[in-house]
């Protein structure tokens, strides 16, 4: 259970009304300064916690580490105070306790006409069974490709050696290219290998959160398609998907990946031949990506990177942007209307001749890494499409510096015009 939780009462309270774990947002914000001034998606938090202001973290961030355990310890102290009154040694044995509750009266009229009744019923277990969960969840999922992928690379990753890998891969196959990253990361830094890098080719379906948190020096090629989560938290590397040679559809009008895909990413390329859902680059502070089409929400509170969008996208398109830039093929003359204006302005891209360029390499790139029909008629006919292309900037940057950008993170994401 989570929300509103703050006080070793609150827990007493959910563990009675039936919870079993308990979430904690609000409460450890405050701890590390947080005023509640509710500007989250402003990037000018005035504590320093929301923002990636250096400045504002320099001369305003004050939160440790030790201010958190505090709070916690203090919650701690306060629900086992709150146990020895009740009468209660472990906490599981509070859960679905109603009958330590009691219905108050209302104060007010529409008060008094609430019946709460129903929520203190005590619910009765089937014979010789708990009223929590005793038995674990095992995943269905053991990360048997994840294990294979690095037990075959780690000899190459200890020597910093480039090698090229081939597999299969199904959608029960999660997180693969993970431990990978785990490992270079812990052995030679996130960006550690970016000069040698370990390629792995994968045909087929790969399950949720395909090349998550990847690191610098891991390349992933998919040929198939993927679930949701592609490259989230990615660092560095590349991840390139394509689909399989001889597709009857149009890339452009088919999905190739799901939804929330580069969820936090801090550095690295995604190239995907074919659309993404929604909620695409959600919180991208350093990843550059080219796809060919998003669903809804697209770029929300980016603060970061580069996304090229090569079709159609939703609604409410960079809600909270504060940071990188998007190109955007507006072929329907209709985007502007779904771009979220509140923090971002869009440009014409033929009106700014060092972008058209930039944006013309970053497709050839896409093409080359994924084989685009999509770029290929583009590139193709690029006087008439790159009139298309509109350029989403927050309001508070200064396009003449935007190809200046540099990911806070990833030193191979200097972007330079092509």
């Amino acid at each position: 259970m989570d929300g509103g939780l703050k006080t070793g009462l609150d827990i007493i309270k959910a563990a009675i009304l039936g919870a079993e774990s308990f979430g904690f947002g609000t409460g450890p914000m405050v701890a590390l300064g947080c005023k509640y001034l509710r500007i989250c998606h402003l990037n000018n938090c005035a504590t320093g916690v929301a923002t990636q202001d250096d400045k504002l973290r320099k001369n305003h961030y004050h939160g440790l580490p030790f201010k958190v355990t505090n709070y916690f310890e203090f919650i701690a102290r306060e629900t086992r105070e709150l146990m020895a009154q009740l009468g209660v040694k472990r906490l599981v044995d509070l859960i679905g306790r109603t009958d330590l509750l009691k219905e108050l009266d209302g104060f007010t009229a529409k008060q008094q006409k609430l019946d709460l009744g129903k929520l203190l019923e005590t619910a009765e277990p089937h014979p010789g069974k708990a009223l929590y969960c005793t038995e674990n969840n095992p995943p269905f999922d053991n990360g048997v490709l994840n294990a294979q992928l690095l037990q075959q690379a780690k000899p190459y990753v200890d020597e910093k050696q480039s090698k090229t890998f081939w597999f299969d891969i199904r959608n029960t196959d999660r997180s693969v290219g993970a431990s990978l990253s785990g490992y270079i990361a812990q052995t030679h830094g996130d960006q550690g290998l970016a000069g040698d890098p370990i390629v792995a080719h994968f045909s087929g379906t790969a399950g949720q959160s395909f090349g998550v948190w990847n690191a610098g020096g891991v390349e992933l090629h998919l040929t198939g398609d993927a679930n949701d989560y592609v490259g989230k938290g990615m660092a560095g590397g590349l991840l390139a998907i394509r689909p399989p040679v001889g597709s009857a559809f149009r890339s452009h009008e088919a999905s190739i990946i799901g939804n929330t895909c580069l969820y936090g990413a801090t550095g690295g390329r995604l190239y995907a031949a074919g659309r993404a859902g929604e909620r695409f680059a959600v919180r991208n502070s350093g990843a550059i990506t080219v796809v060919e089409g998003i669903g809804d929400n697209g770029c929300e509170y980016m603060t970061g990177g580069i996304v090229c969008v090569l079709g159609k996208t939703g609604v409410n398109f960079g809600a909270g942007m504060t940071g990188g830039f998007a190109y955007v093929l507006d072929e329907d003359g209709d985007f502007r209307k779904r771009v979220n204006p509140e923090l971002v302005e869009v440009l014409d891209v033929d009106s700014l001749a060092i972008h058209e360029e930039h944006l013309r390499g970053l497709i050839t790139e896409h093409v080359q890494l994924t084989g685009s029909q999509r770029g290929e008629e583009i590139l193709a006919n690029w006087p008439a499409f790159s009139a298309k292309f509109a350029l989403v900037k927050p309001k508070s940057s200064d396009v003449k510096a935007l190809l200046g950008h540099r990911s806070r993170s990833a030193a191979e994401l200097r972007v330079q015009a092509q």
